[in-house]
């Protein structure tokens, strides 16, 4: 059998395809966050991403090992990370032609409340954070897990943008929504 880490990076590889394929069925953008807005969550993004997959200056610093590689710890991490990554996806075709890789506001733009959405109010950020996770605990390395908490910041600033445009577009209505589902995680946060 092929080793856990190398089927987790296939599963995000898988995950990249099917989402820049799935891009050309968006909706027109009648609005988009600020430039400088979104360039702070694409750096911070990189940053995870390098940190995660060992990459950059810092790596001699933080390639240290907090889980040691057994099979257990590398199961574990492929269970989470394609439990994120399938869960990220539903939410992704949930959400059809409404989505958008940057905080955006579409053409008929429509709330959806079903499926993932009725569990958590971004479950895309939901599935990538429990697929970060699982990646971060395969990988075992302190990298990884400062990663994780760099991209964990990075979705916390989208998922301010992203709400403050919600209610600016569906106002009582997303209001209620809010009360009435969590954020990120279901009946926590």
């Amino acid at each position: 059998m092929p080793d856990p880490q190398r089927i987790i990076g296939w599963a995000w590889q898988i995950t990249a395809l099917i989402w820049f394929i799935a891009a050309f069925t968006s909706k027109r953008t009648v609005r988009r966050q600020a430039a400088g807005s979104r360039l702070v969550q694409i750096c911070l993004g990189v940053l995870a991403a390098l940190l995660i997959l060992g990459k950059g200056p810092w790596n001699v610093v933080l390639s240290r090992l907090l889980i040691s590689h057994s099979h257990a710890s590398a199961d574990l991490g492929l269970v989470l990370t394609v439990a994120g990554l399938g869960f990220s996806l539903w939410a992704r075709f949930a959400l059809g032609r409404n989505w958008s890789g940057t905080v955006t506001i579409k053409r008929d733009h429509e709330l959806v409340r079903s499926g993932p959405y009725a569990i958590v109010r971004h479950p895309i950020y939901s599935g990538i954070l429990l697929a970060l996770v699982g990646t971060a605990i395969a990988l075992g390395h302190l990298g990884a897990f400062v990663g994780l908490a760099v991209a964990a910041l990075a979705l916390r600033l989208k998922v301010q943008s992203e709400e403050s445009f919600m209610v600016e577009q569906f106002g009582a209505q997303y209001s209620a929504y809010q009360r009435e589902v969590k954020a990120l995680i279901p009946f926590v946060l």
